[in-house]
């Protein structure tokens, strides 16, 4: 276990902005909490102003319990002499700077590469730590599936962990000697603060498509969000984007470090590919001027692959060895995973957005043989963007020939008024190919076993996940796992 000398409240303070100090600033820090149950003595309490609580609340608490520290937004009405009170414009942004500098900066002594995007970012990340570890590097991974420290596993909670876990595990990272680290970055994080005061050696963008409303509000705002992370990366920064994403030379616009595009479909961007041929087993791609077969399915991850064969040559390594370690890999998991038996074809993927399902569905699509059925299992989660909800129902059904609405993570609504909100997209030329199943237990039995030997079956929307969250708690749930049980009963 790694163990942090204790820093000067000075030491913490360094690149941040204070607007009012009141109290002795001569103190030494044991540790930064945003949250008071994680407090012990001598520690920094960031009070921070969230969507739901307001930290300033609970700064009696904080110090009850041993905070020598407090960084506010609102000055409180009544002081103790006894602590060091720091007003700042942010504390979300104060929370970034200093637990960067309380984990000595780690950011800044390897090679941190971020991806932004709506889809693609989970497969990249993982591709590029295998493809890495593959040529023999340490390397580190910050994703939505899982955080690795070299061959060590990290349960992962969130796409982008908070500024003080991310910093905590750079550092860790430093300590095994990883030379790079990839990260998946969510327009969240970017907005939150949360990337704040990290040294990112580079940047990825993948797409942009209808997410996170519920959150943005609206998609001039999601698309800024993305765009904040390019602004902020350093001159000595490569800045990669996907040159066919309406939005993707946006991204560009305003960013001091180096510009580079990948494309399927322009011949002047700076890395491009072509799709050779597409199956169920895999894709041929002719990439750097090489035709090389990859193991994963779709042209969606002909951008991913490009993308990752992009970040690859832009950070030194050798152009041929890339392609033939990249051939080797494998989809992440949830990612077009394939489960098949003698008499049917399963496709778990984790697609929850519009232009995911869609994407999907059309590789399905392209190589269905003449009479081959697909059936299409999805749900949408609740608590979430509600707009997208009947834009996947009709998605799924005008790409399917059957289609199972269900359950996805319904979380604190009625998993009923989500599926009513989908129904929606369903209109009167595909009800009599629709079912509603609210039970995805349910629902996935139903694809499996009503479907004609050599269906397709897609089961979207949970991909990796391995829990169903219902008005707070996650009950164990995992898309394989039911797809295995079913396809047996079928035999």
């Amino acid at each position: 276990m790694i163990r942090l000398e204790m820093k000067s409240l000075k030491e913490l303070l360094k690149g941040l902005e204070i607007e009012e100090k009141i109290g002795n600033d001569n103190i030494s820090i044991s540790k930064i909490c945003f949250d008071t149950r994680e407090i012990v003595t001598g520690s920094v309490f960031v009070a921070q102003k969230g969507t739901k609580v307001d930290g300033h609340q609970f700064i009696g608490q904080a110090i009850e319990k041993g905070a020598t520290c407090i960084f506010v937004e609102d000055m409180p009405s009544s002081l103790q002499a006894s602590v060091c009170y720091i007003k700042v414009k942010s504390t979300s942004r104060a929370l970034a700077i200093i637990a960067a500098n309380f984990y000595d900066r780690p950011s800044e002594k390897l090679h941190l590469v971020g991806i932004t995007g709506t889809n693609g970012k989970t497969t990249t990340v993982t591709l590029l730590y295998r493809l890495f570890i593959s040529m023999g590097k340490r390397v580190g991974l910050l994703s939505t599936i899982e955080n690795r420290i070299n061959d060590e596993i990290i349960a992962s909670t969130h796409t982008t962990p908070d500024s003080v876990k991310i910093n905590e595990l750079l550092h860790k990272m430093v300590e095994a000697g990883c030379e790079y680290c990839f990260m998946e970055v969510s327009s969240h994080s970017i907005v939150q603060d949360r990337v704040t005061g990290l040294q990112f050696s580079g940047g990825i963008f993948s797409n942009l498509t209808h997410d996170h409303l519920d959150y943005h509000k609206t998609f001039a705002q999601y698309r800024d969000a993305k765009k904040m992370f390019f602004d902020h990366l350093p001159k000595t920064a490569f800045a990669l984007t996907n040159m066919d994403d309406p939005n993707g030379l946006v991204m560009l616009q305003n960013t001091i470090a180096g510009k580079y595009t990948y494309s399927l479909q322009s011949g002047v961007s700076d890395f491009k590919a072509k799709v050779m041929e597409c199956n169920l087993d895999g894709i041929q791609l002719n990439i750097g001027g090489e035709e090389v077969w990859f193991k994963l399915v779709g042209k969606f991850n002909a951008y991913n692959l490009l993308a990752i064969y992009s970040t690859a040559v832009l950070l030194g390594m050798d152009s041929h060895e890339t392609l033939v370690k990249m051939s080797m890999l494998e989809a992440a998991e949830g990612r077009f995973f394939t489960i098949q038996d003698k008499k049917l074809v399963v496709v778990v993927d984790y697609a929850h957005t519009p232009d995911a399902l869609q994407n999907v569905l059309e590789t399905i699509n392209a190589v269905t043989e003449k009479g081959q059925e697909i059936i299409t299992v999805v749900g949408c989660g609740g608590d979430r963007d509600k707009t997208k909800r009947p834009e996947m129902a009709e998605i799924a059904c005008r790409l399917s020939n059957r289609v199972i609405l269900t359950s996805d993570n319904p979380r604190t609504e009625e998993p009923e008024a989500i599926l009513a909100d989908m129904e929606v997209g369903v209109s009167s030329a595909y009800q009599s190919t629709t079912l509603t199943i609210v039970d995805r237990h349910q629902a996935i039995k139903t694809a499996i076993l009503t479907a004609k030997p050599n269906s397709i079956v897609l089961i979207a929307g949970k991909g990796h996940e391995k829990y169903q969250d219902i008005q707070g708690v996650k009950h164990h749930f995992d898309d394989v796992e039911e797809t295995r049980k079913y396809l047996n009963m079928r035999t």
